[in-house]
């Protein structure tokens, strides 16, 4: 039998508009009264201003302000020794450098960590690890999912609309990883927590359902991202989020020029795997097809040889983690798909 699962899930949820400018009625309700605060660097200041104004409205102490231009391990574990003995909360507001870091440096300091993302461009608010680079080389890291998450639909409707398609790219991927998860069990016998594969699937499916880049569709794929999340933390793995998808975008984070925002590459990337799969393209195409996905990367097409270059090396990014690329050389596969699916015209060069 299955022992007892323990996690880890934020107690505190608000998805909503206007709710940047509330964050200090949420913290105030949770007895958390003197945060460090870390922005991403080029965060807008009236971003800055609309959440230190809604501090200072519950008496929040801001104990001390940092701004994050890269995450690292080495910033975060630089910034330990250095936090207020009264500091009781860390909140990251802004980007993934950000997040990362206050969500480590929280880890490390065994302190709720509120996360406030600005945009949703990925899953990681609210995932199990974060993303860091040690010595110049990025790195999974674990940690604790945050005690709260705010998501302003309103300020994350205003960026950039690439980053909501990087969102919505990483979403898609949930679907080929959670194939891939089911492939690893029948090609090793490894695990598969069916709670957590049906929670990524479920949340996935939702948003397909209405892929609009409006204040609903905001909160669609807020809780989506969000809800993924929980679902690696009941995993104790990344599995019902990352698959051969990923291994390949991470391949390309190493070799490439100049890689681009992650979700546009696992986006992509799951588009193209779904077709080594033999299943759910229908799905992941429709909702690329409606949100207009694949105008952005023809925007900034990706390099042909260097996407070869990434399949091949995509299974050496961890081994061991059995995906459908482990099953057979996909490389001249994943390259006639590249040369010759319609929807990918204009996408390579």
């Amino acid at each position: 039998m299955l022992g007892p699962t323990q996690i880890g899930i934020p107690a505190l949820v608000r998805i909503k508009p206007g709710a940047l400018a509330r964050s200090g009625i949420y913290l105030a309700r949770a007895a958390r009264r003197h945060v460090l605060l870390l922005s991403s660097a080029g965060t807008p200041a009236a971003i800055e201003a609309a959440t230190l104004d809604g501090l200072a409205g519950q008496a929040i102490e801001v104990v001390a302000r940092r701004e994050v231009s890269a995450a690292s391990f080495e910033e975060a574990a630089a910034l330990l020794p250095a936090l207020p003995a009264r500091c009781d909360a860390v909140v990251g507001l802004g980007g993934g450098r950000a997040l990362d870091t206050a969500k480590y440096l929280a880890f490390l300091a065994r302190l709720p960590f509120l996360a406030v993302p600005t945009s949703l461009s990925n899953d990681g608010f609210c995932s199990p690890s974060a993303s860091l680079t040690i010595g110049g080389r990025r790195r999974s890291l674990p940690c604790a999912v945050p005690f709260g998450v705010v998501v302003d639909t309103e300020v994350c409707l205003r960026a950039p609309e690439v980053l909501w398609l990087s969102g919505v790219g990483d979403l898609v991927a949930k679907v080929t990883a959670v194939h891939d998860w089911k492939l690893a069990f029948h090609a090793r016998g490894e695990p598969v927590n069916d709670f957590a594969a049906l929670l990524s699937d479920a949340t996935v499916f939702q948003f397909m359902a209405r892929p609009e880049r409006d204040l609903e569709g905001m909160r669609l794929l807020a809780t989506a991202l969000m809800l993924n999340g929980i679902a690696m933390e009941i995993a104790g793995s990344s599995r019902p989020a990352s698959g051969s998808e990923h291994l390949i975008s991470h391949a390309l984070d190493q070799t490439s020029a100049r890689p681009r925002l992650h979700g546009l590459q696992v986006g992509t990337a799951a588009y193209v795997v779904s077709r080594l799969q033999g299943r759910d393209t229908d799905h992941i195409a429709a909702v690329l097809d409606a949100t207009r996905f694949w105008d952005a990367i023809r925007a900034d097409p990706f390099s042909l040889d260097e996407w070869r270059k990434a399949v091949r090396v995509a299974p050496e990014i961890k081994p061991g983690y059995h995906t459908v690329l482990s099953s057979r050389d996909c490389g001249p596969e994943v390259e006639s798909i590249l040369r010759t699916d319609a929807r990918l015209q204009g996408c390579f060069v």
